[in-house]
């Protein structure tokens, strides 16, 4: 073994004990049960019912978004927001090649391209001097919008994505987007509880969009939402994710193709339960970071990654980045933790790297190839705290 992983192991160890522990699992200690059971009672199970209100309204009340649409996965609400904010067919949107690949499905989705943009290592997600600099050098600006020289396709929107619960520079972002005419869409799948100079991530774009996976801050098993403060799209938003369908006592009458995306009643009162939660999450998954902060103090070349000084993180998932010089250790690190019951990952792949996505347009990388080659995530899991 390694003297690296040996030090790894050992720092985690002080932290979370010696027991075999996960990476991110969910917390059920509150109304989760009560809340569920009477969703059961009541027989309304599917997208109808008080629940799917009520979990709305408390993420509105929470996020400060005006209107908050629950809907079936984060994916979906990502679809839905690039659909909305008038994403077409053979459009490109810019992301970064360092997420999950959700984000460049959803855009796929749309029948639209995207186009991988790079990161910067101190907040982890889109560098927006590098890609201000990079918009320079391929655009040009026709009838307002973006137009590639490249490619001669517009380049619709950003979506820039807050990695591992930490915001990006998204003052920096909106000047970009303002500047060259594009639709800022935030990918806050991970943040909910980080904020960006006071204000919660999502509440900048267009729209937002939350996730509330299984392993996420908190869960509604599989759900999302989509966040906005434009009153017209929000209602259209909820009619379309609705499958399109007309009120009336009887008769089913849709006026568009619309989706099957709304939240079911079950799920959001699970996710109603868990909202009550929240702050006590926060507040222990920032204190899991302070333990491991001094657990790590002393481990040569592995660096905690901390919370940029302009935001406050919900640190979704505690990150390590190792020292370049030694990143061949990555995957021994990994296979080592593993074997010790210690359920750590890398970094996911890198989108143009993906076999749907190795033909899609990109900047250069060279930040996002060396934090994809570094890091490293360890047990997060508010309980651990």
């Amino acid at each position: 073994m390694s003297s690296l992983a040996q030090n790894i192991i050992r720092a985690i160890h002080d932290v979370v004990g010696i027991e075999p522990v996960s990476l991110h699992e969910p917390r059920f200690y509150g109304n989760e049960t009560k809340y569920v059971q009477e969703c059961l009672d009541s027989t309304f199970v599917s997208s109808v019912g008080k629940f799917v209100d009520h979990f709305e309204e408390e993420l509105s009340t929470f996020t400060g978004a005006k209107y908050v649409i629950a809907v079936v996965n984060g994916t979906a609400a990502l679809h839905m927001s690039l659909l909305l904010a008038g994403v077409e067919n053979r459009d490109e949107v810019l992301m970064p090649a360092l997420t999950f690949v959700a984000t460049a499905n959803a855009i796929r989705y749309c029948g639209a391209v995207p186009h991988f943009v790079d990161s910067e290592e101190s907040t982890l997600g889109v560098d927006p001097c590098a890609l201000r600099e990079y918009l320079k050098s391929i655009t040009e600006q026709h009838s307002g919008f973006c137009i590639n020289r490249r490619t001669k396709r517009r380049i619709r929107a950003l979506v820039p994505v807050h990695i591992f619960g930490h915001p990006c520079r998204l003052e920096e972002i909106m000047a970009v987007t303002r500047d060259f005419n594009l639709v800022l869409i935030e990918d806050a799948a991970e943040s909910l509880g980080s904020l960006y100079q006071g204000q919660h991530t999502g509440t900048f774009g267009l729209f937002g969009t939350l996730s509330f996976n299984g392993n996420k801050t908190i869960t509604t098993g599989g759900g999302g939402a989509i966040l906005t403060d434009d009153a017209e799209l929000a209602k259209r938003a909820k009619h379309l994710t609705t499958t399109a369908k007309l009120q009336h006592r009887w008769e089913y009458l849709h006026d568009e193709v619309g989706f099957n995306y709304r939240l079911p009643n079950l799920n959001a009162a699970l996710g109603y339960a868990q909202m009550e939660c929240l702050s006590e999450f926060l507040t222990s998954k920032r204190r899991l970071f302070e333990r491991y902060r001094d657990a790590f103090r002393d481990v040569p070349q592995v660096r905690l990654f901390m919370e940029p000084d302009f935001c406050r993180s919900n640190y979704w998932l505690q990150t390590l980045l190792i020292d370049e010089s030694i990143s061949d250790q990555r995957d021994v690190v990994l296979e080592v933790t593993n074997d010790a019951d210690l359920m750590t990952r890398p970094a996911w792949t890198l989108m143009q790297r993906l076999e749907p996505y190795r033909d899609f347009p990109s900047m250069q990388l060279p930040v996002a190839k060396s934090l994809a080659s570094r890091l490293i995530n360890i047990p997060s899991s508010s309980g651990l705290a």
